[in-house]
C-alpha cells in the first residue's frame, strides 16, 4: 500500500501543464484511446454525462482559431493531439428534454416505476437546490462538470508519460462562431467548454509549487 501511495504523489508531483511540445513525437493511438475511455467513463450529476469530446485535426481551424485562443498557442505549434471538451446546452439538460429521456431509458435503462420520481428529483435539484433557473447557470453548471473528465484525462495522461495542457484560455465566443462556421459540432446541443492538448515536451519543466497542506486542509469537528 505504502508503495501505491508514493507512486500516486509521485504521479501528481510531477504532472504539469506543458508549456511546449515536439512535433515529431506523436502519442499513440492505444495511449490516446485509453485515455478518452478515462473521459468517457468519468462520473456526471446524477450520471446524465453532459458533454462530449472531439478531436480537432483540420489544420486550417486550428490556424482560425489561434487568435482567439492565447491559452493553445503553443500547443497548436506542436501538440500531439488537439482535443475540443464541449458542454451540452441547456436546452438538453432541461428535467423533460429529449436527451435526459434517452439517458435515463437507454442508457442507464432505468425502471420504469422510478422513471418519473428521477425526473421531479431533477427537476426539484434544478430549480431549488441549486437555482438553476437561467439558461446561463444551467450551462455553467454543464460546463464546471466538464472538468470532471478532463482532470481524469490529465491524470491518465500522466500514468502513461503524456504530457498535457489543460487550457481555457480563449475567447469562448469567437470559436464557438468558428466552430460552428465550419460545422465542427451542432450548437444546438454543444458549445466549447475547454480543451485539452496532449503530446511531449519540448524543454524541461520548473518544480511545481503549491501552498502548504496546511492552508488547503483542516478539520472540523
Amino acid at each position: 500500500m505504502k508503495e501505491t501511495n508514493q507512486y500516486i504523489m509521485d504521479l501528481f508531483q510531477n504532472r504539469y501543464t506543458c508549456k511546449g511540445y515536439d512535433p515529431k513525437k506523436k502519442v499513440s493511438d492505444e495511449d490516446f484511446l485509453t485515455i478518452i475511455e478515462a473521459g468517457r467513463l468519468s462520473p456526471s450529476s446524477m450520471g446524465y454525462e453532459p458533454w462530449k469530446f472531439i478531436q480537432l485535426k483540420n489544420k486550417d481551424v486550428l490556424e482560425e482559431i489561434r487568435p482567439y485562443a492565447w491559452g493553445a498557442q503553443a500547443s497548436i505549434d506542436g501538440a500531439s493531439h488537439i482535443l475540443l471538451i464541449l458542454a451540452r446546452m441547456p436546452e438538453d439538460m432541461k428535467p423533460n428534454s429529449e436527451y435526459i429521456y434517452y439517458i435515463q431509458n437507454d442508457i442507464q435503462n432505468y425502471p420504469k416505476d422510478k422513471f418519473q420520481g428521477r425526473i421531479d428529483r431533477y427537476t426539484s435539484f434544478q430549480k431549488e437546490d441549486f437555482d438553476l433557473n437561467t439558461d446561463r447557470a444551467l450551462f455553467d453548471w454543464t460546463s464546471k462538470q466538464t472538468y470532471i473528465p478532463l482532470a481524469n484525462m490529465l491524470t491518465v495522461a500522466a500514468m502513461l508519460g503524456v504530457d498535457s495542457t489543460p487550457i481555457e484560455g480563449f475567447h469562448r465566443e469567437k470559436l464557438h462562431e468558428i466552430f460552428i462556421k465550419h460545422k465542427v459540432y451542432d450548437p444546438k446541443h454543444f458549445k466549447i467548454s475547454n480543451i485539452l492538448a496532449l503530446g511531449y515536451k519540448n524543454r524541461e519543466h520548473r518544480g511545481k509549487t503549491r501552498r502548504p497542506i496546511e492552508e488547503v486542509f483542516e478539520v472540523f469537528e
